[in-house]
C-alpha cells in the first residue's frame, strides 16, 4: 500500500479518509501514553434523553468503526440497546491531540464477541459472570462470594460467554481530529461521511 503523503509530511490535515490517520494517532499514542492509550470516553443517552458519559477501551477499529464491549444489563448497556447512537472521544495528553466520534451503534456478531472474549484473562472471564454490573451491591463481600462461587462452577475447562455480555460498534457519521497549537489556533479537522459520498472533509476554525 502507498505510503500517504500526510505521514511522510507530518501534515494530517492532508489526510483524505479518517481511519488510516487514526489508526496512525493511536500507534503514536501506544507509544507515548503512560498507560490505556485505547481508553475513550463513552457518551449514551436514556430514555428520558438524559446523557451519561463513562470510560470504557477501545477494543477493535477498522473500516466500520470502533468497538468496545460490556455487559446489556449494565447502564450503558441498556441506553445503547434502547436509544443504538454513542458518541466517543479520546484525550491523548501526552501528544496534546483528540479524537471526537459520533454515530449510530450495532451489536458485534456473535463470533466477534465469541473471539474476544476467549482472548480476555480467565480472572476477567470469571468477572464477567460473576458482576451484575451497575446494580447496587450491598457489600464488597458480596461480590468476592459471587466471584467465588462462579469460579467453583467453571473449576474445568473453558469459561463461556454470558449471553447478556457482548461488544457494540459505533459506526461514525462524523470523525473530528484535533490538534493542540500556541496561542489556542489548533489544527482541527472533521470528516463527515453521506450516505453515497463516502467521506467529505472540512477544515474548521478552533
Amino acid at each position: 500500500m502507498e505510503t500517504p503523503s500526510w505521514l511522510t509530511s507530518g501534515d494530517f490535515t492532508e489526510a483524505e479518509e479518517p481511519f488510516r490517520l487514526f489508526q496512525a494517532w493511536l500507534a503514536d499514542a501506544e507509544a507515548s501514553e503512560p498507560n490505556d492509550p485505547n481508553a475513550m470516553a463513552l457518551a449514551t443517552v436514556d430514555a428520558d434523553g438524559l446523557p451519561n458519559v463513562r470510560m470504557v477501551l477501545l477494543k477493535g477499529i477498522d473500516a466500520r468503526g470502533f468497538v468496545f464491549y460490556t455487559n446489556t444489563e449494565s447502564q450503558k448497556g441498556r441506553e445503547l440497546t434502547g436509544q443504538p447512537k454513542a458518541a466517543a472521544v479520546f484525550h491523548w495528553k501526552s501528544l496534546r491531540r483528540q479524537v471526537r466520534v459520533r454515530g449510530p451503534v450495532e451489536q458485534v456478531s456473535d463470533a466477534e464477541a465469541d473471539a474476544y472474549f476467549a482472548s480476555r484473562p480467565r480472572g476477567s472471564r470469571i468477572g464477567a459472570w460473576a458482576s451484575a454490573q451497575s446494580r447496587p451491591l450491598e457489600s464488597r463481600f458480596a461480590l468476592e462470594a459471587a466471584v467465588a462461587t462462579t469460579t467453583a462452577r467453571y473449576a474445568l475447562g473453558a469459561v463461556p460467554r454470558p449471553p447478556h455480555w457482548t461488544g457494540f460498534r459505533i459506526l461514525p457519521v462524523s470523525i473530528e481530529f484535533w490538534h493542540d497549537r500556541p496561542f489556542r489556533l489548533h489544527d482541527r479537522v472533521q470528516f463527515r461521511r453521506e450516505s453515497g459520498r463516502g467521506w467529505q472533509k472540512a477544515r474548521l476554525y478552533p
